[in-house]
């Protein structure tokens, strides 16, 4: 390994590369500028990358003919370049972007990544962001790595030897910090119905935000719940602190928390570091059907931007404008659904917070099906639960429209009744 500066390290990026980012809130941040500063001398570099934090100064459409971003997952920090035409997205299930890197359908020329100081025995570790990042640098051609004493070092698949690391970096730069969000009324509600789901034993999956903090807060009465998810974050700690997640009952890994990648504030950061209780692991691996299904009661709750009359789930775009990406909600949906007692779960308020309502007559025109209406169980609004599975298109409707907002019921009816011209279920 050369221990160099970010501006050296990334002269071995050159014209037509392709080149991965670190995922998350392990984006190495002064490596994406100094590979940025070099726009002027390179051309055509493909960009891959999950969901980062931070800034992504290669996507401005000033570079376009520099860096050519292919997102696999489509955060804030490049929303508007996709939607532009600037940078593309790669529609793809979370658990096969390892797949991609590994089979040669995107080969890597070069993994920007940010790990933990080597330790005595010469390993850094991935830290928080296992996820697609460790085939990126199983199979990438040159390895650069940020090494950061802020990175956690976390066990599980995220270990990295500095033979393999081609140069490095040394920086003290603190993590993306994602505070938790603050339920509001609604998201409470929501939190007390999912709860209501959650059987004791139950083995849990579910994201960041006011939706999961709000499941998981109202889950303190619970016993022997275990996690096994993509993403871990702040909102489980009050449940691990309190004994209520112990993981006892999972039948893989039980004992400890499983997870692709972690996202959250420096106290998340600070419990998973050399933690054996917690492991990140290979997204290929955790968010594999036949492994989640292999846990008990597997509970997995999800989100969505909208919900057609008969079930369909919209989640990563709005029409045609993107917002994220199809992620891992259809590995946990049937990985769920699979699983021995197991519930998959559509949680979302009932409508904006411009009062458009989230149950639709129909999806908008150019928006994506992220969960089909077969793979489709439970879906949970402020005002109830919705029990899909096993029900006809109308008897689906119906359960809809009873927990859509009071405001559009009667809208709502009104399009059922036009799509299936009969009432009994509606009267």
């Amino acid at each position: 390994m050369r221990i160099t500066s970010a501006e050296q390290a990334v002269k071995i990026i050159k014209s037509g590369d392709r080149v991965f980012i670190h995922s998350a809130a392990a984006a190495p941040h002064q490596l994406v500028l100094a590979m940025t500063a070099r726009a002027d001398e390179l051309r055509d570099v493909e960009i891959v990358h999950l969901h980062t934090e931070g800034p992504a100064p290669y996507a401005a459409r000033e570079y376009a003919y520099s860096f050519r971003t292919n997102c696999l997952f489509v955060g804030a920090n490049v929303r508007e370049a996709v939607n532009e035409g600037v940078a593309d997205y790669v529609p793809v299930f979370l658990s096969e972007v390892p797949s991609l890197f590994r089979k040669g359908i995107m080969p890597l020329d070069v993994a920007l990544v940010q790990v933990s100081p080597p330790d005595r025995h010469g390993f850094c570790s991935l830290g928080i962001s296992v996820d697609a990042s460790r085939a990126a640098i199983q199979t990438a051609k040159h390895v650069i790595a940020q090494i950061n004493p802020n990175m956690p070092r976390t066990h599980g698949d995220g270990l990295i030897h500095i033979s393999n690391i081609d140069s490095a970096v040394v920086v003290d730069d603190p993590l993306p910090e994602i505070e938790p969000g603050e339920p509001g009324e609604s998201e409470l509600a929501i939190g007390r119905h999912v709860a209501e789901l959650v059987e004791d034993g139950a083995t849990l999956q579910m994201g960041i935000g006011a939706i999961p903090n709000a499941v998981l807060a109202a889950l303190s009465n619970h016993k022997n719940l275990g996690i096994h998810t993509e993403m871990f974050s702040d909102g489980a700690l009050p449940l691990i602190e309190k004994g209520v997640v112990n993981n006892e009952n999972k039948r893989i890994h039980p004992g400890k928390v499983v997870s692709a990648f972690a996202m959250g504030t420096r106290r998340l950061y600070d419990y998973i570091d050399d933690n054996p209780q917690v492991v990140l692991l290979d997204v290929a691996y955790v968010n594999d059907t036949a492994v989640i299904r292999r846990n008990p009661k597997v509970t997995a709750i999800n989100s969505a931007i909208e919900v057609d009359l008969t079930g369909q789930v919209g989640a990563d775009s709005m029409g045609t404008r993107q917002y994220s990406g199809v992620g891992g909600q259809m590995d946990f949906v049937r990985g769920a659904a699979l699983s021995e007692g197991g519930k998959p779960i559509i949680a979302l308020p009932s409508s904006t917070s411009k009062g458009i309502s989230r149950i639709v007559p129909y999806l908008r025109l150019g928006t994506g099906v992220v969960t089909t209406r077969a793979h489709v169980h439970y879906v949970v609004t402020e005002y109830g639960i919705a029990y899909l599975y096993g029900k006809n298109l109308r008897q689906r409707a119906r359960a809809l429209i009873d927990i859509a907002h009071p405001d559009h019921r009667a809208e709502l009816e009104e399009k059922a009744w036009e799509r299936f011209k009969r009432w009994p279920e509606f009267a």
